[in-house]
């Protein structure tokens, strides 16, 4: 036979037992020692083999049984051998069986006459036993017999797999085997109970070396078995230990990191772990000393063995007040771990004061407990508690220590993560403080935004804004402050603020981001004198719209390309002249002009939308037409849409600011012109047909003070002016704008007169009696423009 060969070496007795008592295999060992061939008793029950059948052996109660039975020969007479029988797992089988095995008779040679158990006591200093060429134990000193359970000298001529079904023992018959084959030592670790100790198990080393004769001829296998559970020990706390460090900490979210805290250590340190947290304070203070129980805390995390976690008292969320005499009180108290078992005095007290946490501890047999503050950079964040009831053991110093390591990493990870929430939470704050909360309604156009915060890089500079201008027009812009937090908000705010001062005065479009770069310009030299980073860097995209002449001015600086969605049409890319980013310095920026029928959409983004890493820029550009395109009862559904298509579930990588307009046209009849010649006496009859005009629109209430402002605005531009002079009125709902425009680029300015001057009140009493006045220039001068409020309650 070779080691190949496993059940029939022709020495040792083998059987094999159904689970209903049948032999189903048999031995040229057994046919030895019984006489019965295998055709003989295959098929038949085994306790027909007994030689007295009215006294069966008792029922095993574990995996294995060891004893001696009295059998019958195939020619009658009894025969008393020693057997070992184990159950063997099903394996492919449907059903567990029993190997029996009774080891061959001595061949007389006492152990000390063997050259193999002789070289074997000499190697071995500690449980030993050997094996010969054919896997067969030849030699086993008391405490490897201790260790098996079994009698030594019973165990001679069986094989690694005939002493137990284990695993382990299939594992090391193949070990056994590679070193006969190969002449070369080999080592087994595994974590077991030993059959003949008392202990639970834990962590053994098998070493197995080669034993050879004079001539380097492998003889045998020396087996030499060791305890290294403190080296095993060892190690688990350095696997755990590195495991904490690349496994908790991955985001910036408290509840994430606590969790991943509870899934490191379950199950290599506890069989529960429960993570809760103090309430930061408000404003964002900690607090310096340790908390004055009671103590609330709030569950942010929790893991067990058991599916669903059915040991937790707290969901996760849910605020907890714990007395003093709680392990969790006791420990933030102390700042330092408490240990707390199920014997002791304190955990009784609290558990009698919670029943409920009494209960469930009495229900899943918890006897230890570990209470670790969590503690970071000299604040107290919270306490981790670990809990045993699955493992016997309680916990130990070590256990104490590798906790404590664990839980300070998690800490750092903790307050790292609060101080960005909070820090995300005051930019978030900041940002929405500088947008705008509601967009004005203008009779140019219907709009409609979203601004969304990128999901982990923090709170970034992306802004957009609608700006109502004069003669009902209206200036729509989208920015992005290159970077991220409360610096790139805060530069936001100064840009936004920038635009809306910029175009109050009436910019042209390209003149406007001229003027914004050198802004920019000037912040990053202020930022670089600061030690700073000296690099302040923007992108911008600013359009002006005017409903009487439905023509749209657009500029842009290094801004993506806005999206034109027609009222019968797909939507497309307007082709915008591309401008240097804002910050560059000394390059122009030019403006293009197109002509929109009223219904148009105009959509205006931030890279934000479309950068991402399962597409290119090309693939969301695309997208984002699809989606524009698509019919849609509103704006707001419109924005939704084009969100939820383009951004992934989680949130962006980098903040997104997206901004509608829908344009509208101001019909030719709520539009009058005159063209005024340059003589004062023709002022009287121009109010006359203003009244005129107002008649037919049924303005007749504001005729007073039209009439007024108009002579004014009039006479000004006759006496201080340049010819040709035009007088336009335009009106919606709820407004009626008077302007007047002249050749002369000289704007006036509004002054106290004195006394005794003659002049000098008129543009003081227009400014009395309308809602808003100003002056813009043109290209071929400047026009003075007045706003008056035709609802009863502005007048």
């Amino acid at each position: 036979m070779s080691p190949d060969e496993p059940f029939d070496d022709g020495l040792a007795a083998r059987a094999v037992i159904a689970a209903d008592g049948t032999l189903t295999g048999w031995s040229e060992g057994a046919r030895r020692l019984l006489g019965h061939t295998a055709a003989e008793v295959v098929g038949r029950p085994a306790v027909s083999l007994l030689a007295d059948r009215d006294d069966p052996p008792p029922a095993p109660d574990d995996s294995r049984w060891s004893g001696t039975l009295t059998l019958r020969h195939r020619d009658g007479h009894p025969v008393s051998v020693w057997v070992v029988a184990h159950s063997r797992p099903p394996d492919g089988r449907e059903t567990t069986d029993w190997l029996a095995v009774s080891p061959p008779e001595s061949s007389g040679q006492g152990l000390e006459d063997d050259p193999l158990v002789r070289m074997a006591l000499t190697q071995s200093p500690c449980a030993t036993m050997v094996y010969d060429e054919r896997l067969r134990l030849r030699g086993v000193n008391e405490a490897m017999a201790t260790l098996l359970g079994l009698p030594a000298e019973r165990l001679l001529g069986l094989r690694p797999t005939d002493l137990g079904s284990r695993p382990q023992n299939t594992e090391l018959e193949e070990h056994l085997r590679r070193v006969l084959n190969t002449g070369r030592p080999l080592d087994m670790q595994t974590y077991m109970k030993a059959t003949g100790e008392s202990r639970g198990p834990h962590a053994w080393l098998a070493r197995m070396a080669p034993l050879t004769d004079g001539t380097g001829r492998v003889r045998g296998v020396c087996v030499t078995a060791h305890d290294f559970s403190d080296q095993y020990r060892s190690r688990e706390r350095l696997q755990l230990v590195n495991e904490a460090s690349v496994r908790i900490g991955t985001t910036l979210d408290v509840n994430r990191t606590a969790q991943e805290l509870a899934d490191v250590c379950v199950p290599a340190l506890a069989d529960f772990v429960s993570v809760d947290l103090l309430d930061p304070r408000e404003h964002g203070g900690e607090s310096a000393g340790p908390p004055v129980p009671p103590v609330n805390l709030r569950r942010a995390a929790h893991r067990s063995v058991s599916t669903g976690s059915p040991e937790a008292v707290a969901e996760p969320g849910q605020v907890d007040v714990y007395p003093e005499s709680s392990p969790q009180a006791a420990s933030l108290v102390a700042g330092h771990t408490v240990v707390a078992p199920g014997a002791s005095g304190d955990l009784e007290q609290w558990l009698a004061w919670d029943p409920v946490r009494y209960r469930r501890i009495r229900e899943y047999g918890i006897h230890s407990t570990m209470s670790v503050p969590l503690q970071a950079r000299g604040t107290t964040l919270g306490v981790a508690v670990f809990t045993r009831f699955r493992r016997p053991e309680a916990f130990t110093d070590d256990d104490v220590l590798l906790a404590e390591e664990v839980t300070a990493r998690a800490a750092v990870c903790i307050d790292n993560a609060r101080r960005y929430s909070r820090e995300r939470e005051t930019t978030l704050t900041l940002q929405r403080s500088l947008l705008p909360r509601t967009l004005p309604r203008t009779a140019a156009v219907e709009a409609a935004s979203r601004y969304l915060p990128a999901t982990r890089s923090g709170v970034g500079g992306d802004w957009f804004d609608v700006i109502p201008l004069s003669g009902m027009r209206v200036a729509m812009v989208v920015g992005d402050v290159v970077g991220h937090g409360i610096q790139a908000s805060a530069t936001m705010g100064r840009l936004r603020t920038a635009v809306r001062t910029l175009a109050d005065i009436d910019l042209a479009p390209d003149e406007l981001l001229t003027h914004l770069d050198d802004l920019v310009v000037r912040l990053s030299q202020e930022s670089g004198g600061d030690n700073g980073t000296g690099e302040v860097g923007a992108t911008c995209l600013y359009a002006v719209y005017d409903p009487v002449s439905r023509r749209c001015s657009l500029a842009r600086a290094g801004h993506p390309l806005p999206l034109l969605v027609p009222p019968d049409g797909p939507a497309q890319q307007l082709d915008l002249p591309s401008g240097p980013p804002l910050g560059v310095g000394g390059l122009p920026f030019e403006c293009a002009e197109v002509e929109l029928r009223e219904g148009s959409v105009l959509a205006f983004h931030t890279d934000g939308l479309l950068v991402s890493r399962e597409r290119d820029v090309d693939a969301g550009n695309r997208i984002l037409r699809e989606a524009l395109s698509a019919p849609s009862g509103s704006l707001g559904e419109t924005c939704d849409r084009v969100l939820h298509t383009l951004l992934p579930p989680g949130g962006s990588t980098d903040d997104v600011a997206l901004l509608l307009a829908r344009t509208r046209g101001l019909p030719s009849a709520q539009v009058a012109t005159w063209d005024i010649p340059a003589d004062p006496a023709l002022v009287a009859p121009i109010r006359k047909q203003v009244v005129d005009q107002l008649e037919r629109w049924g303005l007749l209430d504001a005729t007073f003070t039209a009439e007024l402002v108009v002579s004014e605005l009039v006479t000004n531009a006759i006496r201080y002016g340049a010819p040709p002079i035009r007088l336009r009125l335009i009106h919606d709902a709820s407004t009626l704008i008077c302007e007047v425009s002249d050749t002369n680029h000289t704007a006036p300015h509004l002054r106290r007169a004195k006394t005794w001057d003659e002049g000098g009140r008129g543009l003081l009493l227009v400014a009395q009696l309308t809602q808003r006045w100003g002056s813009r220039h043109t290209a071929e001068g400047k026009t003075i423009w007045a706003e008056l409020a035709l609802l009863d309650d502005e007048i």
